[in-house]
């Protein structure tokens, strides 16, 4: 049969009813609140009461007040004629943000701490909501670590040594090694930005020829950078490198070494300022 308006749902449809236990009393409460008593039909011995004010009944909020009381044995039960209860599910994508009320997130408990990787958020990925792992949230710069060498480091001349910087700015997720190999081998693949700053420093002025900066890479050389003084020698000099590189998160390590030539005299990697002597690398999202 033709109609107008929404498909009629494919479902039955009932009634709440409330039974009451009698005694002799003219108050009772309701289960649920209602606007007044032409919300309910009172049902006495099998008689449907008359609702209002100076009829059989009244009722406002779950106060049911009846104009004379019941005695031992009445049967009493109200049908709320307000409250249909029934089994449909609403329609696929039928709910829109304003039948949603703000507590059915603000109202849930805090997380209090950070997310663990395999917690879920939604967002919208051109209009479709989708769940996402923190995981894939959270920072990509990691595994990533600072170290730096907290005392001078005495070295041969003229001899390529590892800086053995063993004092953690951070390392994100352990895999700096400051106190056998001082080096870097990162648990996840990807590319790395790879950077180093070495203070090599001769005991006396003009002592210092030359000084190189090595970023090695499983052993070999990777990156370097050097500086020669050919009449005017130094005491000392600064040199800085970086790279980017290519890691496969199980295997790979980078290290960090330095060279000082000098003239004579004695050789260190100097902490005359503050962490002079860094080394340092971050993933890099790509």
């Amino acid at each position: 049969m033709p109609f107008i308006g929404n498909q009629p749902a494919e479902s039955y449809a009932s009634f709440l009813t409330e039974t009451f236990t009698v005694s002799a009393t003219a108050s009772y409460t309701l289960s649920h609140a209602v606007t007044n008593e032409n919300d309910i039909r009172l049902v006495i011995n099998g008689v449907v009461q008359q609702p209002g004010s100076g009829k059989a009944y009244t009722a406002s909020g779950t106060t049911l007040t009846l104009t004379s009381a019941t005695v031992s044995g009445d049967v009493m039960y109200a049908v709320y004629l307000g409250r249909a209860l029934q089994t449909v599910n609403p329609p696929n994508a039928s709910v829109g943000s304003a039948q949603i009320a703000d507590s059915l997130i603000s109202g849930k408990t805090a997380l209090g701490a950070t997310p663990a990787d395999t917690d879920e958020l939604l967002i919208s990925d051109a209009g479709t909501l989708k769940r996402v792992d923190y995981s894939h949230l959270k920072s990509v710069n990691t595994p990533a670590f600072e170290a730096y060498l907290s005392s001078a480091q005495s070295v041969s001349d003229a001899t390529e040594t590892k800086v053995q910087c063993d004092t953690e700015v951070f390392d994100s997720d352990g895999c700096y090694d400051n106190s056998t190999n001082y080096r870097f081998t990162p648990t996840v693949a990807g590319k790395y930005f790879v950077y180093v700053n070495l203070l090599g420093k001769a005991s006396g002025n003009n002592l210092l020829a030359s000084q190189i900066a090595t970023i090695k890479k499983n052993g070999s050389e990777y990156a370097a950078s050097n500086t020669q003084f050919y009449t005017n020698y130094e005491k000392q000099y600064t040199l800085m490198i970086s790279h980017i590189i290519d890691m496969n998160g199980s295997s790979d390590y980078v290290e960090f070494f330095g060279y000082v030539n000098i003239i004579s005299g004695s050789a260190t990697f100097s902490v005359d300022s503050p962490k002079a002597n860094v080394f340092g690398a971050y993933k890099i999202n790509t």
